[in-house]
């Protein structure tokens, strides 16, 4: 039997390709050309149900170990971050899951008085978005949109699908209740204007699956000195690159991870010099909503 190939494969049709090497010129603010986000991912998961990510082999639920280990980041890990963060005097955009105001609000709290950016996470990070059906899905964004407006006075600009799960409208049922950007796809080093069925606008900010510490540290099981010095490497690499083209880089923490202190202590080695090269004004330290404000008003 003869293989008949397609003309051309299934698409998303949310964006076009476009080379880097081909796109228009502009900075970021005060004539940066790399922008950094840190995204400090806070998250809770329900106790003897649902997905997590596992220190050892999942248990018959309760999984206490794997459910306490993430707990710690809440507990511990968090604060210890959050104290860097403020000797450093480095901006997050915060990845918030809206079960942690019922479970743990003083964190939550504390990283609003930071005035650090509260961006939607879905309500738990035990469920996959992907799961739910378009209505479902729907209520979901408009829960976590009222939850974060009543808590913070300001509904949140962004979003991260929990375990990164979308289905195939999720773009445009972001769009439709009211969030500008979201962080789901990580195929670019710029933001990408999305389209959408409504076609109100909705951005890709870049959001990375390599300077993350739960694909290298846990899937593969990356040293915590060498993840540091993972950031480290990219930042001067990207710093270069950012000569020719104005570019982003994220970091996506996790507390439960680079909280525990043996890695807090290497975590610190590699922000050092990323606050230093804000210091002198060479790199726009910011959040995910301020790089989606600021492309979104420039010139198409």
């Amino acid at each position: 039997m003869t293989a008949r190939w397609p003309d051309k494969l299934p698409s998303h049709d949310r964006f076009d390709y476009s080379p880097i090497t081909q796109r228009a010129d502009y900075t970021w603010p005060n004539g940066a050309r790399l922008a950094v986000y840190l995204g400090f991912n806070l998250e809770h998961f329900a106790f003897g149900d649902g997905l997590g990510a596992r220190i050892g082999p999942a248990s018959p639920e309760p999984d206490v170990l794997n459910h306490g280990w993430r707990e710690y980041g809440n507990r511990v890990g968090a604060w210890r971050c959050l104290a860097l963060f403020d000797a450093l005097g480095l901006p997050t955009g915060a990845l918030v899951n809206t079960a942690l105001y019922d479970h743990c609000p003083d964190l939550l709290r504390a990283v609003q008085l930071r005035g650090d950016e509260i961006i939607g996470h879905g309500h738990s990070n035990a469920e996959r978005q992907g799961d739910y059906s378009e209505a479902g899905e729907r209520a979901l964004l408009e829960r976590c949109r009222d939850r974060i407006a009543a808590e913070c006075g300001q509904a949140p600009a962004g979003w991260l699908s929990p375990w990164i799960s979308e289905s195939k409208v999720t773009p445009d049922l972001l769009a439709e209740t009211g969030y500008r950007y979201t962080l789901n796809w990580c195929h670019d080093d710029q933001p990408t204007r999305m389209r959408t069925r409504s076609d109100a606008p909705l951005w890709s900010v870049p959001y990375p699956q390599e300077l993350n510490d739960i694909p290298m540290i846990v899937a593969r099981q990356m040293d915590a000195k060498d993840f540091a010095t993972m950031i480290i490497d990219n930042f001067d690499e990207m710093q270069l690159q950012a000569r020719a083209q104005p570019l982003v880089m994220g970091i996506a923490l996790h507390p439960y991870i680079v909280g525990q202190p043996y890695r807090l202590k290497h975590l610190r080695r590699a922000l050092e010099p990323l606050a230093a090269a804000r210091d002198r004004g060479e790199i726009w330290f910011t959040t995910p909503g301020a790089i989606a404000a600021h492309v979104d008003r420039l010139a198409p």
